[in-house]
């Protein structure tokens, strides 16, 4: 079944919410049971709100930001946004006041949808003192105060106070074409200030084609249950959590949150779902921990399983093993997951190998995927029919051309790229350089053109003997261990690696008063150094005050590391490390 050529995401959703009639789409959890919305209801919705954002003066191509957490009113407030012919420009919950003022800024954005009162104590100083946002729609009520000339109205009575014509809204949002600006994704910035990303409708259902064209014959149309964890303002969710769904006429349950993750897995039962690596180690390191206290029996039966993965055939004489994984360690963890998952897509970061054939050895179909907010995101990924090649993040997705650069920068080009950065000429010149996107990863292809990333050009460390390291390797290593929890290494002309770690919280905890963690920690360095060469081994480690969050500045919203921001914090005392002898 392949899916539709549609000229535009509006069209898409009004296409499939009349095919699905009442049938459920969205879910939520309030007050301790799932609650649910049908398509034809969030169709109403998407027309009444789109009918309010017109009457309030909102006119084609105009700017609307959207501060909320993942919930059915962030998918309807997008939706409606671009129905009404604007263009989202959703940002982060865990944004400060001066971040909201930088995307008000800069994307010019005339109003803004909020979720909640607290997330408003911060979106409108920023409001405030913005020289263009006219309007501020709370979804929750908002505080009645007044904020210079801005106006605020209320989501229910917007909706409420218009018929939400589905027909109407469906023909208004005809004339939209696949060229069209849909929505400004800021790019949450490893370094330096967030870039506004012009995605157009044509990018994100080019994206929808290609995803759906790796999984044609494993889905069944709108029998597919989708999980929503990752933020809806980061671009892989919005077109992986959002819009895919949507053309799969598939349900979407949202998460709770990360703490209630386990619980909603089991609960939703998703037969897919989106991730980011360290959501995945996070699950790895519990599973293990669970392992551990069920007993020898138990880490047996584990231990039996990634051996038997591990092997590059098997023979007839596995088969009684292979069984008996399946009835006791296989089925276990699949019911942890919901007990039908058909896939789970790992992006947004490198995946550590070892970590994808610790869920693959446990029966759980994983499929790396690789790509970047300015191709839609999705480039490639790896097909569940053609051999999984955790080495690799597959290849190109249908429609998308890769190749290797001479300095092997991988270059793309297809109709998922991004027409270039918001009010930014110069870095669009730089980036969409000769028709290509320049992604600034660096990789090769493999003999089935499947993209092998070796790691990021601009973070590439290079030694004082001009050798290349790749940090996200070797942090990949070192939080394999158990003592550690999160790692990011420097060396940049130095003569050789060394890193900031984060403890296990539990592993710490069961330490003996008085030891040295820092000594302690660098055992469990020192057994990764074994399996390095000489120029990636980690010589000297600094324990970090706390861990690396969102709220800290130490990780984007989609868990990567701001590496400029711990140089920054620790640069000194990793500066000193050297002085040590090594």
């Amino acid at each position: 079944m392949a899916l539709e050529h549609f000229p535009n995401l509006v069209t898409m959703f009004f296409t499939r919410a009349r095919e699905q009639g009442d049938a459920p789409f969205l879910f939520w959890k309030e007050a301790g049971a799932w609650r649910s919305l049908s398509w034809a209801e969030t169709a109403r919705k998407v027309a009444a709100l789109s009918e309010a954002l017109r009457g309030l003066g909102l006119e084609p191509c105009d700017r609307v930001m959207l501060v909320s957490e993942n919930r059915p009113e962030w998918a309807i407030a997008d939706l409606a946004i671009m129905a009404a012919g604007c263009i989202t420009v959703p940002v982060y919950t865990s944004n400060t006041d001066r971040d909201h003022a930088h995307v008000l800024n800069d994307s010019g954005a005339r109003a803004a949808i909020v979720s909640t009162a607290a997330l408003a104590k911060t979106l409108l100083p920023a409001v405030a003192r913005s020289s263009e946002c006219e309007m501020v729609i709370g979804i929750d009520p908002l505080p009645r105060e007044r904020i210079g000339n801005v106006r605020l109205y209320e989501w229910d009575a917007l909706v409420a106070d218009h018929p939400g014509d589905v027909v109407a809204a469906e023909g208004a949002a005809a004339g939209l074409k696949r060229e069209d600006l849909a929505c400004l994704i800021y790019t949450s910035g490893t370094g330096g200030s967030p870039r506004g990303v012009r995605q157009h409708h044509g990018a994100i259902l080019h994206n929808c084609a290609g995803a759906g064209d790796i999984i044609i014959g494993d889905f069944t149309p709108s029998q597919e249950v989708f999980l929503s964890l990752l933020p809806l303002s980061h671009s892989y969710e919005h077109t992986a959590g959002l819009h895919f769904p949507i053309s799969l006429s598939a349900q979407i349950y949202y998460a709770e949150s990360i703490e209630k993750l386990a619980a909603n897995l089991e609960e939703a039962a998703p037969t897919i779902m989106v991730v980011v690596p360290r959501l995945f180690e996070l699950l790895r390191a519990r599973i293990l921990k669970q392992f551990e206290k069920q007993g020898k029996a138990a880490q047996w039966l584990l231990a039996q399983a990634l051996a038997l993965d591990a092997k590059p055939k098997r023979s007839m004489l596995d088969k009684p093993l292979d069984l008996l994984l399946d009835v006791t360690v296989r089925k276990k963890v699949r019911a942890r997951f919901g007990g039908r998952n058909k896939a789970l897509v790992s992006g947004g970061a490198p995946l550590n190998p070892e970590v994808g054939r610790f869920f693959q050895a446990l029966g759980l179909t994983l499929l790396q995927g690789y790509g970047q907010t300015e191709a839609g995101p999705l480039i490639s990924v790896n097909r569940p029919r053609a051999g999984i090649k955790l080495d690799t993040v597959g290849p190109a997705v249908l429609g998308c051309e890769v190749k290797i650069a001479e300095d092997g920068e991988i270059l793309c080009r297809g109709e998922n790229v991004m027409h270039g950065y918001w009010r930014n000429d110069a870095e669009s010149a730089r980036v969409l350089a000769d028709g290509w996107l320049h992604t600034g990863d660096v990789g090769h292809l493999d003999a089935q053109n499947r993209i092998v990333i070796t790691d990021r050009k601009k973070d590439l460390i290079v030694n004082d003997k001009g050798d290349n390291v790749s940090p996200q390797r070797v942090e990949g290593m070192l939080t394999l261990e158990p003592e550690i929890a999160q790692a990011m290494v420097v060396g940049d002309r130095r003569p050789y690696l060394v890193g900031l770690v984060v403890p296990d919280k539990e592993w710490e905890a069961s330490l003996p008063p008085g030891t040295d963690v820092g000594k302690a920690m660098m055992a469990a360095v020192d057994r990764v150094n074994a399996g390095l060469s000489v120029i990636e081994k980690v010589r000297r480690v600094l324990v970090a005050e706390e861990a690396f969050t969102i709220e800290n500045g130490a990780l984007t919203p989609s868990l990567k590391v701001r590496r400029h921001v711990l140089r920054e914090r620790y640069g000194q005392r990793l500066h000193a490390l050297y002085g040590a002898k090594a």
